[in-house]
């Protein structure tokens, strides 16, 4: 159990996430990322592929503000962007697909309908292995991806939404889950600028 309120991914989702920002941001531009939020440590030396909760929110959230701070902030939103694209890539549609329905009876969905489930198996995806805590409400033209404890702005203040990470993220899920159709995903509250929760907003129609 988490004490003293440190909350945890498990090892394998900490290599993947490191992962995938290192194509983003190249090797020499991760290293410097890594030496300024003061985690030199990790550099070559990522977390094991197990299920060990031993990355913790603070490394990660300090990894955001290191990348906000070399990069600027608009530069750092668009490669916290396209690192979440990644980290499904490296690793997360391994989970996701784990707990996915039979193909052809997911095949027969419809389309609103596979959005949902998708976004329910991403959330249970974080709720069942982190102690990152997710939970999906769907509405009439939108479903709300809402996480009541999140890792990537843990113990920050900031004025608008940060978390570009787990929209990019939630992108290449839908994506992989609706078999190539793309839909706009927004970060509408942050904890970090003092709202209860992060909560990401999902168009159900998609862009193209």
């Amino acid at each position: 159990m988490p004490q003293l309120a440190l909350y945890y991914y498990p090892n394998i989702l900490g290599q993947i996430f490191l992962r995938g920002m290192e194509e983003i941001l190249g090797t020499d531009g991760m290293r410097a990322v890594l030496t300024q939020s003061e985690q030199s440590h990790l550099i070559d030396n990522y977390p094991p592929n197990n299920l060990d909760q031993g990355f913790g929110f603070k490394d990660i959230s300090q990894i955001h503000i290191a990348l906000e701070e070399i990069y600027g902030k608009r530069g750092a939103q668009g490669l916290a962007l396209r690192t979440g694209r990644a980290c499904f890539k490296y690793g997360l549609h391994k989970f996701v697909s784990s707990g996915s329905p039979a193909e052809v009876e997911f095949r027969l969905l419809p389309l609103p309908a596979k959005i949902y489930q998708g976004a329910c198996l991403f959330a249970d995806l974080f709720n069942k292995y982190s102690d990152q805590r997710v939970w999906v409400e769907e509405q009439e033209e939108h479903l709300f991806w809402h996480v009541d404890r999140c890792p990537i702005c843990w113990q920050r203040q900031a004025e608008s939404p940060t978390c570009y990470l787990l929209v990019g993220a939630l992108q290449e899920a839908l994506l992989w889950v609706c078999k190539g159709k793309f839909f706009k995903v927004e970060e509408i509250l942050c904890i970090a600028r003092g709202d209860e929760t992060c909560t990401f907003r999902i168009d159900k129609t998609p862009l193209d």
